[in-house]
């Protein structure tokens, strides 16, 4: 099969032929059939976020947001059958530790980055571990597109919107940074009844985030971008969102935000903080402002997830601008270091 393998740090991936995989006793073999090419990849291809313990053994085939058919399945394999489509959350659970008993998957004390810690979807095919519980099944109505496209940056601000910070009808929510977990945090936003202002210094992604349903947009490239979100609120947004770990961004968020605000960051830091930023302390006592993180999507939470976008009412192919062969992987990370991409570009050809 045709695979795409980061090789050296740094360097183009090696795009080759490998050996098909083999399903493990309680696992599948799943036939890619879309593949999203998330910007936690290039930080990977870029050799960061070892401060976070995201340092692969290298060579590994890259790839974390897929949806695919089920062609392979082990002896131990109770729920899944030949021919079944399916999502694969990016954070592969074990299902037994405390946090998984507690449904919190995405916390697993044992859990493995598929992509990262192991081979995952930029290849024809790939093996998933304990499948019953890291295979999600994909309604009818959700194509392949759908699926690959709440995989990661989704299903991270769903998680976000609906569990750590929940938002609710005709609250501000201010989003900073219109990338690929932005616009699906605005869309959802949206969805769920908020008004919506994004933030970015791309006036194409602004100009998406308005064409999604936000009510307003600053460019943030000039001026004070938490005094204008304040004048727009007049008083400040209810909910801040964080999809990069900016320390300007950080501390930007929780100024833009009025009293009682809360603000969910997603987006870990670059190599210029390597995990640590400052934040306003005494303004965040002063306003009883809360801050908390958010990662990826419980498993038991995809379900719910999934109906809503077979039912149309959330549409996260909509987010889809390009659509690849596996040959042009490294033409897209290569734009992604000039943030020269918009929304979700998907591998939908492994097979060239």
């Amino acid at each position: 099969m045709k695979a795409a393998r980061l090789t050296t740090v740094k360097a183009p991936l090696d795009v080759a032929d490998v050996p098909d995989p083999s399903p493990a006793r309680r696992g599948v073999v799943v036939r890619v059939d879309a593949e999203g090419i998330c910007r936690t990849d290039w930080h990977v291809w870029m050799g960061d976020w070892e401060w976070v313990g995201l340092v692969p053994d290298l060579p590994v085939t890259m790839g974390h947001e897929m949806a695919g058919t089920v062609v392979a399945v082990g002896e131990g394999v109770q729920s899944l059958e030949e021919g079944q489509r399916v999502v694969v959350p990016f954070h592969e659970a074990c299902g037994s530790c405390v946090w998984c008993r507690r449904g919190r998957t995405n916390l697993c004390d044992n859990l493995r980055f598929i992509g990262i810690s192991h081979d995952g979807g930029y290849a024809e095919f790939v093996a998933v571990d304990d499948a019953d519980f890291n295979c999600v099944p994909l309604p009818d109505g959700v194509d392949a597109l759908s699926g690959a496209a709440i995989g990661c940056r989704y299903m991270t601000a769903w998680h976000a919107l609906t569990r750590q910070a929940p938002i609710g009808g005709g609250e501000w929510v201010v989003v900073h940074g219109a990338g690929g977990v932005g616009l699906s945090a605005i869309q959802i936003a949206v969805a769920l009844g908020a008004d919506v202002i994004a933030v970015d210094i791309d006036p194409r992604k602004l100009e998406r985030a308005l064409e999604l349903g936000a009510a307003r947009s600053v460019d943030a490239r000039g001026g004070d971008v938490a005094a204008e979100v304040v004048d727009i609120t007049e008083g400040g947004a209810d909910v801040s969102l964080g999809g990069l770990g900016t320390e300007r961004l950080v501390q930007q968020a929780l100024l833009s935000l009025r009293k009682g605000g809360r603000h969910v960051q997603v987006g870990l830091t670059s190599r210029e903080e390597e995990g640590n930023v400052s934040v306003p302390l005494d303004l965040m006592i002063e306003r009883e402002l809360t801050m908390v993180g958010s990662v990826g999507n419980p498993h038991v939470n995809l379900g719910g997830l999934l109906r809503l976008v077979g039912e149309g009412k959330l549409r996260p192919a909509d987010l889809v601008s390009e659509q690849v062969a596996l040959s042009r992987v490294n033409e897209v990370l290569d734009r992604m270091g000039s943030y020269d991409t918009l929304g979700f570009s998907m591998v939908t050809d492994t097979s060239a």
